[in-house]
């Protein structure tokens, strides 16, 4: 999970902050009716989308090296076989600090790979080796179960490649599932990140721009608030204001809230460094983050199919343009 500090860049906020549904303002929060249910949710299927955050956590923990990881790789490369047009698998062997050799896979899966026009989402699909944050420090050296860290992502994205293998997108999808985010120390910026960082220098063609990309990251919370994140601010703002005005046209304005956030340190960060115009989708506000109580039980259905509403959405919307 990434690491974060406080960033408070003036420029673009007041452009993005007072941003409502219908293009109205609505500065400092939602209002009542921004929380009412939407009238139609899109195909996205929340119910199998809570099913595949348990099927990952049934494997164990995913960590780098591990049967679990092997076998969790193993299945959803063949679960997205099923369902895009193409999939990509980047192998490599990644060399820790310390002198691990980890074997990596980022998972790409693909619809109409040739159309030049493209949506990018990511989710990283590794679990971390260590509970840091669990307070029993006989605790603190369990592997995080990744529930919300790494499996709430991955639900959304397999639920998006469920809905476009019955409906075929208006555009190319890309889908990447990135590994080892969660390897090492985010205070040193040590071996995590790797599966990013890998992506950004091995691009699927030369010239690979996509219109706009997402990442997903602990997007299972029960009651969901997601800040507009500051390097995505201040970096992809085009980007933020079309997801989040995507959001609260549904309807979900409590969850895609106006307030600028804190910068994350994030699976967006290498591709934005690459010109690819990334932002990420993060609720932090996670009391079992990075501990070995991010269990499934604690991720939220209501939580997924609101977020894949808004993914698939986004996606439908690119017909109309």
């Amino acid at each position: 999970m990434p690491e974060h500090h406080v960033v408070r860049p003036a420029l673009l906020v007041a452009l993005l902050a007072c941003v409502a549904p219908g293009g109205g303002v609505a500065c400092g929060g939602a209002d009542a009716s921004s929380r009412a249910t939407p009238a139609a949710q899109t195909e996205f299927d929340g119910a199998m989308a809570i099913a595949n955050v348990r099927k990952q956590t049934d494997f164990g923990p995913r960590v780098p090296g591990t049967p679990a990881h092997r076998a969790a790789g193993d299945w959803l490369i063949a679960e997205l076989r099923m369902r895009a047009d193409t999939v990509v698998v980047q192998e490599w062997t990644h060399t820790t600090a310390d002198g691990k050799h980890l074997p990596m896979r980022n998972i790409l899966a693909r619809f109409r790979a040739a159309d030049p026009k493209r949506v990018l989402y990511l989710a990283h699909w590794d679990s971390r080796p260590i509970s840091d944050r669990a307070t029993d420090p006989a605790q603190a050296l369990l592997p995080v179960p990744g529930a919300n860290d790494g499996g709430s992502g991955v639900a959304i994205l397999l639920g998006v490649a469920d809905a476009l293998s019955k409906e075929a997108p208006p555009a190319g999808v890309d889908l990447l599932f990135v590994d080892g985010e969660d390897w090492g120390s985010f205070d040193t910026m040590t071996d995590v990140l790797i599966g990013a960082h890998y992506f950004a220098e091995h691009l699927p063609e030369p010239g690979y721009a996509p219109l706009f990309g997402v990442l997903f990251d602990m997007v299972g919370d029960e009651h969901p608030v997601f800040e507009q994140e500051a390097h995505s601010l201040s970096r992809a703002p085009e980007v933020v204001q079309r997801v989040w005005t995507t959001a609260q046209r549904l309807g979900y304005g409590a969850a895609f809230t106006n307030r600028e956030g804190i910068s994350m340190t994030d699976d967006h960060v290498p591709l934005l460094d690459k010109g690819l115009r990334v932002i990420d989708v993060i609720d932090l506000d996670y009391p079992w983050h990075h501990t070995p109580e991010d269990t499934a039980d604690k991720v939220s259905q209501s939580a997924l199919q609101l977020v894949g509403d808004v993914a698939l959405t986004l996606i439908r919307d690119l017909g109309e343009r």
